[in-house]
């Protein structure tokens, strides 16, 4: 519904120099980070190193105290951007909680954007592509009537994943979306992650601490540590990186595990 608005060589996400602070205590220093369309890139870092703060830097919900942010080309600083919903229209975010409307049913809950940004469309069209979106994500067409609490964990990630779906994005924004779900659950969700990134040519910012998921979809693994981007590579470079907690985070014991289990699939 929206369409990509790039050139061809120019990256989803391009940020340079960003500084996040809190009052004295600086998240990030100097940081830069280039995504490139139509990859899954996996975002980790131990616990304060500003994942999500990043993230929302992206989206423009946190103005940085300085830097640069691009986003499918354009300024994401800039007054252009937050009045004209370029960036808003082209994304899609999945909250780590889902961030579901209570009081709404899944397939309200996916027609909110819709309707925001065309609200000049039939309220029956709105609710077939509502639970089209729906469908995508994996769930049955039973589930569009339920509130969120009528849902499980999983389906509620799958009913939050279609409301990120809803305009047709170029970019999703993932926050742990595997975080709560079994493992056979968690390995389900990754697949249609990836299954979508295929089929849709999404570029997809995927928070994780998901060792399995890292080594299941991501092309690419951005590390945040001393304020900044670490490494952005391929998880074989990665894996060889020079830092104490890039060793211990790959070559501990479940990052050993996840490593066999993917040799095994191999």
């Amino acid at each position: 519904m929206t369409g990509q608005i790039l050139e061809p060589s120019t990256p989803a996400i391009r940020v340079r120099g960003l500084r996040n602070s809190f009052g004295e205590q600086v998240v990030h220093e100097n940081l830069d980070l280039d995504v490139e369309r139509g990859e899954i890139i996996g975002v980790v870092g131990g616990s304060g190193t500003g994942k999500s703060v990043l993230m929302r830097a992206i989206l423009g919900l946190r103005p940085p105290q300085a830097g640069e942010i691009e986003v499918l080309g354009v300024d994401a600083l800039s007054d252009r951007a937050r009045e004209s919903g370029l960036i808003e229209r082209n994304t899609g975010v999945l909250y780590q909680n889902g961030a579901l409307f209570s009081s709404l049913s899944v397939a309200e809950n996916v027609s909110v954007p819709l309707k925001e940004h065309y609200s000049e469309l039939p309220e029956d069209m709105i609710h077939d592509l509502a639970m089209l979106k729906i469908r995508m994500s994996g769930l049955g067409e039973d589930a569009g009537a339920k509130l969120p609490s009528q849902l499980s964990g999983g389906m509620r990630k799958r009913a939050a994943l279609a409301r990120a779906l809803a305009l047709d994005p170029a970019l999703l924004f993932l926050d742990e979306p595997t975080a709560g779900l079994d493992p056979i659950g968690a390995a389900a969700f990754d697949e249609l992650i990836k299954t979508l990134q295929r089929a849709l040519g999404l570029t997809v910012f995927l928070i994780t601490h998901d060792l399995d998921t890292l080594y299941a979809i991501c092309d690419r693994v951005a590390v945040l540590a001393d304020k900044r981007v670490l490494v952005n590579a391929p998880l074989a470079e990665v894996e060889k990186f020079d830092h104490p907690w890039v060793q211990e985070y790959f070559h501990g014991p479940r990052g050993r595990a996840a490593q066999a289990a993917l040799a095994k699939e191999a």
